[in-house]
């Protein structure tokens, strides 16, 4: 037999297993993997939108306990203007009722349009305690209906608060919501960030002003066994493999818990920016805090209140100089110039890092005020061995010649 004719011979055995497999009747084709009842481990049910289904939960905190420092029922006395001066008058005359506290759980901390919303917890204020609906789905087929049962129950609010939601929550959510070619929900809400104000108050003072930072340091709420953040997407991708929904409770209590926090807090931050006569500030740098927001908001007396009595509580040296020349400008603008003239003589006579300005303006103060030249150019003189410049060393060749002018007597 010819190497053709083996060829052939082989190319026909081939040809015909090929068509013997493909002969055989086929397995019958998979259906979709049934998810284990939610309920069965978790107090998660189904429900069903003209998208799909997806789960959800409901969880109470009642009135009577607390979240550290925070008691459940003191959320129900907020009043209707608390967001007014935090929100510069965008918010106005809405009641706590009317709230919701949103935060999310998301398959990655980078966002973009391949970042998902896995579970979205939404808290609310009620008769009975504070409630929070948490919105899950098990699949990414599950997407579209958890974003129609979100936007429907959103409906029920007029302000939206979130820690760093204006960054984060809120982009990510109006990327999904347009990625299944829904609307998003939230043209009708005010949103109120919360973390803008929290750092105002409190970043002076803490190193970090993260939510479970502030849970701890302010709430005096220690979390156990907590899932670091980093975490949650990787066990929500495990859970996609396995189906094994235990995997996911720190997830859920995570969630839960950080919700709660942002309520406990709105209780304290809108406060200190509502009624700072009645705020229980622990620390100086609270108050610091709070006078440069009420300075930006051109309160001016506002501040000077706020910065004389974070100098009266006590302040580190860095802060109390910077304070110090705070008090002296803003003196200055509102037109006394002895209380300025008085912070500035106190941060001339010490070594810190405010010595040269203040000596500056001294130095411009006895220029132009009081016409001591003598006095003026020993000011500038000071200030210039501190930090020579241009303008400091004209001003001093300046003065000198004045001084000398005043000292050569006139021939009559």
């Amino acid at each position: 037999m010819s190497d053709f004719q083996e060829q052939l011979t082989y190319l026909r055995r081939r040809i015909a297993s090929i068509d013997k497999k493909y002969a055989e009747p086929r397995s019958k084709p998979k259906t979709p993997r049934e998810f284990a009842a939610p309920d069965a481990h978790l107090p998660f049910t189904e429900v069903e939108t003209p998208f799909g289904r997806h789960s959800e939960s409901e969880k109470l905190y009642e009135r009577h306990r607390r979240h550290g420092s925070v008691g459940i029922a003191d959320l129900e006395d907020l009043p209707q203007d608390l967001l007014e001066p935090i929100s510069s008058g965008q918010i106005r005359g809405v009641p706590c009722t009317k709230w919701c506290f949103l935060d999310t759980e998301t398959t990655g901390l980078a966002g973009g349009s391949g970042t998902y919303a896995f579970l979205i917890g939404v808290g609310r204020i009620a008769a009975d305690g504070f409630r929070i609906r948490q919105f899950f789905m098990r699949d990414f087929g599950e997407e579209a209906s958890l974003l129609s049962a979100l936007a429907g129950h959103l409906r029920n609010f007029d302000v939206m608060i979130t820690f760093n939601g204006i960054t984060y929550d809120q982009p990510l959510l109006e990327t999904r919501f347009r990625m299944t070619r829904q609307r998003p929900p939230f043209t009708s809400l005010e949103h109120l960030d919360l973390l803008f104000g929290a750092r105002r108050l409190w970043n002076l003072r803490f190193d970090s002003c993260r939510l479970v930072d502030l849970e701890n340091q302010i709430l005096g709420v220690e979390r156990q066994g907590d899932l670091p953040g980093e975490m949650i997407p990787y066990v929500y991708f495990e859970y996609l493999r396995t189906h094994e929904i235990f995997r996911l409770m720190p997830i859920f209590h995570h969630n839960a818990v950080d919700i709660l926090t942002l309520a406990c807090l709105t209780a304290i931050v809108p406060h200190a920016f509502h009624s700072p006569e009645q705020a229980q500030f622990s620390h100086g740098a609270e108050m610091v805090g709070l006078a440069r927001w009420w300075r930006r908001a051109e309160q001016y007396e506002n501040a000077l209140g706020l910065f004389r009595q974070a100098v009266d509580r006590g302040l580190p040296d860095e802060l109390l100089f910077r304070t110090l020349w705070d008090i002296a400008a803003l003196e200055k603008k509102v037109g006394r110039h002895d209380a300025a003239l008085a912070a500035l003589i106190d941060l001339a006579e010490s070594h810190n890092p405010w010595r040269a300005a203040a000596l500056t303006e001294l130095a411009k103060h006895y220029e132009h005020r009081e016409r001591n030249y003598t006095m003026a150019l020993e000011m500038a003189r000071k200030a210039f061995e501190l930090e020579p410049s241009e303008a400091l060393g004209l001003r001093a060749a300046r003065l000198e010649k004045r001084v000398a002018s005043r000292k050569t007597p006139r021939l009559i």
